[in-house]
Parts: C-alpha cells; structure tokens; sequence
C-alpha cells in the first residue's frame, strides 16, 4: 500500500524558514548537494514515528506544503489519478539519483505528490 514519504515546504525566504522550522520544532536542515537549490529536513530519529521532508524556494504563488506519496509505478498512479477525477498538475520530473515525481490534485483541489524511487534516475 502506498505511503506518504516525504513533504516539500516553499518558501519565498528559504533562510528564513530555516530559521522558523529549526528554532520552532528544533528540526535539523542541511543543503542538498544535487543540482538545484533544495534544503533536506530531518524532523526527528528513524526509530520515531514521522516523515522526513525538505524545503525549496516558492516557485508559483500559492504553493505551500506537499506531501508525497511513494508509488511503483508513476505511470500507473498517475493514470489511475486521471481515471478517478483527479488531476496531474505538474508533470513528471527526474531528480537525479532520487527517482521521478509529479504533482497532483484530488477531486477537492488538494495538490499532493507522487514519487517513484529509482536511485539510477539521471
């Protein structure tokens, strides 16, 4: 049964929510050394209950928190998405070394991600 994996935060002042989420939740935030501009957010132990996520500066006005939803087949969810009234709102993307994902939207107009975990992903 697919599970929820991972959130993305946006930010239009990544520093500053660093701050917030560190100083707040005392959550740990390193930068990510892939090939764009991402911070990773470690929210707690891996014997612990929870998620962990990342944070990313804010590309489209109205974006706030998602989370993602890990899949085996992003093909087939994403047609299954479709099938059931739901939209694919940001289409496939390759984060290399991680897998693939897309985002989605439910038939309430919650957007929520997919990711396919494929470590030879380029």
């Amino acid at each position: 049964m697919p599970r929820m994996v991972h959130f993305d935060i946006s930010a239009d002042d990544p520093e500053r929510a660093i701050r917030f989420y560190r100083d707040v939740f005392g959550w740990k935030v390193e930068k990510w050394s892939g090939p764009f501009e991402y911070w990773l957010v470690k929210t707690g132990e891996p014997n612990e209950p929870g998620i962990d996520g990342g944070l990313a500066r804010r590309e489209h006005a109205g974006d706030s928190i998602i989370n993602f939803i890990d899949v085996a087949s992003l093909a087939d969810i994403s047609a299954s998405i479709m099938a059931n009234g739901g939209k694919i709102v940001q289409p496939k993307q390759t984060i290399p070394g991680i897998g693939y994902l897309a985002v989605c939207m439910d038939t309430e107009g919650n957007r929520f991600g997919i990711m396919q975990r494929d470590e030879s992903a380029r």
